[in-house]
């Protein structure tokens, strides 16, 4: 644990230490409720901003835990990761270390976000809801982070994984119930919607703020979210040291 708090506190540190992109960071999901959420018409749905609320919450954290391969390749590009990985701390620390910081930051972004649609009108009666909604994007944190990681793992530059991540982020995102409810999709984008991960935790998180408790869709994060750690922390035993 020890180790794996020291890298967070590393990436934490960096972070906090650019000012312009912790800025830039908690401003941009304050930017899509406003201008998505309340300028955006639907003819399904007579609160709008309530229904894309939670959305915005977990493509928050998507495109923020997208953003764990490129902390890995930096490291690689600056012969950081070599050294880490010769160390005699477990080499798992170092993913779980990324996981948190990257799933901490994640929340950050969140609370902002709730902050900014509880003034807009939007509430989360209960306060178990509440708790269990940063639960959810925590799971969901996780398993985006971890298998972003293992990608940048596998990559040796920022080009391609900016290929990578584009072509994961949006078709992820647009390919869910994000945007508006199963009935009006089309059949085939229906089909996509509900074996998407993301539809899962959007899902999860809209009916938390509808007041129930999605025991279902927690546990099916959970779950994923264990598996991905297993792979990486499998992937990152097997990682060679170059040099």
């Amino acid at each position: 644990m020890k180790a794996v708090y020291y890298y967070f506190e590393r990436d934490f540190r960096k972070w906090t230490r650019g000012r312009v992109n912790v800025f830039a960071t908690l401003v941009r999901p304050a930017a899509w409720l406003i201008f998505v959420g309340m300028a955006f018409p639907a003819k399904f749905t007579d609160n709008y901003l309530a229904f894309i609320t939670p959305s915005i919450l977990v493509m928050t954290v998507l495109f923020s835990s997208l953003q764990g391969g490129t902390l890995i390749i930096f490291d690689k590009i600056l012969g950081f990761m070599n050294k880490f990985l010769a160390l005699p701390a477990p080499r798992e620390s170092l993913l779980l270390g990324k996981i948190l910081f990257i799933s901490t930051r994640g929340l950050i972004q969140a609370t902002v976000l709730l902050l900014m649609a509880a003034f807009l009108g939007v509430r989360i009666q209960s306060p178990l809801n509440i708790a269990l909604v940063y639960l959810t994007l925590f799971l969901f944190a996780v398993l985006i982070s971890a298998f972003s990681s293992m990608i940048g793992l596998k990559l040796g530059d920022h080009d391609s994984y900016a290929s990578v991540n584009s072509m994961v982020s949006m078709p992820l995102f647009f390919a869910s119930s994000a945007l508006m409810p199963y009935e009006v999709m089309p059949e085939w984008l229906r089909t996509l919607a509900r074996l998407n991960p993301v539809s899962y935790a959007i899902d999860s998180t809209r009916a938390l703020f509808e007041g129930n408790i999605p025991a279902e869709g927690i546990l099916g994060l959970a779950v994923a979210a264990l598996i991905m750690i297993l792979i990486g922390t499998y992937q990152f035993r097997r990682a060679t040291v170059q040099s």
